[in-house]
């Protein structure tokens, strides 16, 4: 049986995905127990540049085809089955993205190996493999006790630090001849890409975040007050900017930005998993909610159960005294 920890890499026009990395940090946590070696494994075409990011790994394969430049769920999929197939991993790590569960359920689904979805832990009792999934928008945290001798982890992002991922080193890279092409009947035509907005939320070091707490748009100046206090800028969870309160440049989470400020105020937020997977990397995290079992409290440094409509009149005057 291999020890072997696979870790399927996201890439978008020959940039890795954060997720990646932290997959592989993940990744070689697990194999320290299991005794195996980290395997990244990249489709695509032309990856030999992007394969030197992976020094994390022990290991890089490469199935390229000009066919596989662009990502189709179908041809995509069949490559990989193909490599997991013939070396048969331990466990293979799979990001929870909108890409990724498309090929996490179908790998699964194609080679009869166990999935566990919404992964936000794992780890390796002797040959059990435990996984821990956050389900119900974060409320509860399902452990799972993994049987057989190959598994499929749907790895949440933000789960874990990409830092660890991160590795100087030259992993031996090695080609693999993908499948032949088969008709498909998902075509890849051209990719768009969201116009610039007013701020680019990814860059600012201070982030005044609205949830649907604020209950109405009219509401949304007091927030904005506290952000401009504070030298920063104001940004939302995925409902604000449905009810259209606020531009699309404006959201964090996986549907929208993934942001890393010093620090991030999360106000009237719940903390869906989709809104933590974009915020969970920020320096300092203050939440306010009247909810004491908010998702959010349990990524956040300091929390505050209160009426936001009472806590930031006080905290945006005290700020305003001491600058």
């Amino acid at each position: 049986m291999s020890r072997d920890i696979f870790v399927v890499v996201e890439h978008v026009e020959q940039s890795v995905a954060d997720i990646s990395f932290e997959m592989l940090g993940r990744a070689r946590e697990l194999a320290k127990t299991t005794g195996g070696r980290v395997v990244a494994v990249a489709v695509g075409h032309d990856l030999k540049p992007l394969a030197c990011e992976l020094g994390a790994a022990d290991a890089v394969l490469l199935s390229e085809a000009p066919g596989l430049a662009q990502y189709t769920p179908e041809a995509h999929q069949r490559a990989l089955e193909a490599i997991l197939r013939q070396r048969a991993p331990r466990v293979t790590l799979v990001a929870n993205t909108a890409m990724g569960m498309d090929l996490a359920a179908g790998l699964s689904g194609a080679l009869g190996w166990p999935l566990v979805a919404y992964c936000r832990e794992a780890r390796m009792e002797g040959d059990r493999l435990i996984a821990v999934s956050q389900i119900y928008g974060g409320k509860i945290l399902a452990e799972a006790a993994v049987d057989g001798p190959n598994a499929i982890l749907s790895v949440l992002a933000g789960s874990s630090p990409a830092d660890a991922g991160h590795a100087p080193g030259s992993p031996a890279i090695e080609e693999v001849e993908p499948p032949a092409p088969s008709p498909a009947r998902v075509r890849f035509t051209r990719l768009l890409k969201p116009e610039a907005g007013d701020v680019d939320i990814t860059r600012e070091a201070i982030l005044v975040s609205v949830g649907r707490g604020i209950q109405s748009r009219d509401n949304i100046p007091i927030v904005r007050e506290l952000a401009e206090a504070l030298g920063g800028t104001l940004s939302a969870s995925r409902p604000i900017v449905d009810q259209g309160w606020l531009p699309k440049t404006r959201q964090v989470g996986k549907s929208g930005m993934t942001v890393k400020p010093k620090l991030y105020l999360a106000i009237g937020i719940s903390g869906a998993p989709e809104h933590l997977e974009g915020m969970r990397g920020a320096e300092l995290i203050v939440a306010v909610n009247t909810d004491p079992n908010a998702p959010i409290f349990g990524v956040a440094h300091y929390g505050v159960v209160s009426d936001l409509f009472e806590v930031l009149p006080l905290l945006t005057e005290k700020i305003k005294a001491t600058t």
